[in-house]
């Protein structure tokens, strides 16, 4: 019985976090009607931030790509957040302040390579606009996205607002594909966790948060993951804009693709619950429910997978017929992700099941790296990004 127990609830994490979950926000989307409000007059004073490391291959594409930015110049400010670059990328970037002395562009070089969250904690200190806008250098940002992250900061409870991140190779390329799918199932939670109350997670290549509210967080952190849970306990608001787009590049080899999430999970066991305030739902409200479901499963699948797989042998051998096919079930799914990455991913079932397991792959990869003590604020970047 308790066998039967521990098996059924691991079995319950994993339908709640693939399924159930975005299930129940669809039902909640159409049962409630609720939106953010927007001011499109509202234009405060922004920086806008790039955070590069060695990125020679697209750091002059990125500030051309800022230069076209719909926004007042008298109210914008470039800042490149160099972290310990060593390629040529700081002699690019001085190049083209040269010629551009019109333009409010700026170098910060880090010291030493500390990773992304450093160099912007570092950064930042030099900022005196209102609002700051964070991006990646290979993430191309559409005209209009940082007049559509500045809109929401009229509300005086919004801290944090992120933009939609747009796969551009997706139809190109089966690992990119699979990843596109994903992708946009995760962002139509974040929409309606937005309208409701708070995201869980926002996204590195594109967001944007009051200058006054920014927290200098560990360097093995990233504001990806931290920012929207700690201005949710602070009981602000992080919220998810999906007109305001960036256009990267999604990994294009498997390899990449595992690096991605293994970088994303080196802090996957602090962050299954980030702060035990999170279960006051009388206190957080939705906010509650929307971790449990999104993050907190999520955070748990490498875990609940094995539970699953090895519990359900001593039922199969003992508990009957139902057991044994629960299992051959389960076998049949490991093989048919076996084949996904044996065929490159030719068939799309196979294709998708092999990217769900190369994601909780790398959920242990992450819980390993924790554990043996090689997490570290640095990473090699996914070059088939560039």
């Amino acid at each position: 019985m308790v066998l039967i127990i521990c098996w059924s609830i691991a079995a319950f994490v994993i339908f709640w976090a693939m399924v159930g979950y975005p299930v129940s926000l669809s039902l909640l989307n159409k049962l409630f009607h609720k939106q953010n409000l927007r001011d499109d007059a509202y234009e405060p004073t922004v920086t806008v931030m790039v955070t590069a490391h060695n990125e020679i291959r697209v750091i002059e594409k990125k500030l051309e790509n800022l230069l076209s930015l719909d926004y007042p110049k008298e109210k914008i400010k470039i800042i490149v957040a160099s972290d310990f670059s060593t390629d040529g990328t700081n002699e690019i970037v001085r190049d083209f302040i040269r010629k551009h002395p019109e333009q409010n562009i700026r170098i910060y070089e880090s010291i030493e390579h500390k990773g992304k969250t450093n160099a912007q904690n570092e950064a930042q200190e030099l900022c005196d606009t209102e609002i700051l806008v964070l991006t990646d250098a290979n993430a191309m940002l559409q005209e209009n996205a940082v007049r559509e992250l500045v809109a929401f900061f009229a509300t005086p409870d919004i801290a944090y607002v992120t933009g939609k991140l747009q796969y551009i190779n997706t139809e190109v390329n089966q690992t990119a594909s699979s990843e596109g799918f994903y992708w946009k199932m995760d962002l139509k939670c974040r929409e309606i966790e937005s309208k409701f109350q708070t995201i869980t997670a926002g996204n590195g290549a594109i967001y944007a948060v009051r200058n006054q509210d920014y927290v200098k967080v560990s360097p093995i952190e990233c504001h990806d993951s931290s920012f929207p849970v700690i201005f949710a306990l602070e009981k602000k608001k992080a919220i998810y804009n999906p007109d305001a787009i960036a256009y990267e590049k999604a990994g294009e080899v498997n390899e990449d693709e595992f690096k991605r999430k293994v970088r994303t999970n080196r802090r996957i066991l602090q962050e299954i619950l980030p702060s035990i305030r999170i279960l006051n739902v009388f206190s957080y409200h939705w906010f509650s429910y929307f971790y449990f479901g999104h993050r907190t499963c999520r955070y748990l699948l490498w875990l609940m997978h094995l539970l699953v797989f090895v519990l359900n042998i001593p039922l199969a051998i003992f508990g009957g017929w139902f057991w044994i096919v629960v299992l051959a079930a389960q076998v049949l799914f490991y093989a048919l992700a076996l084949l996904g990455y044996l065929t490159k991913g030719k068939n799309r079932l196979a294709r998708m099941a092999f990217y769900y397991c190369l994601t909780v792959l790398a959920q242990w990869n992450g819980v390993f790296n924790i554990l043996t003590g090689k997490t570290k604020p640095v990473w090699e970047k996914a070059e088939s990004t560039r």
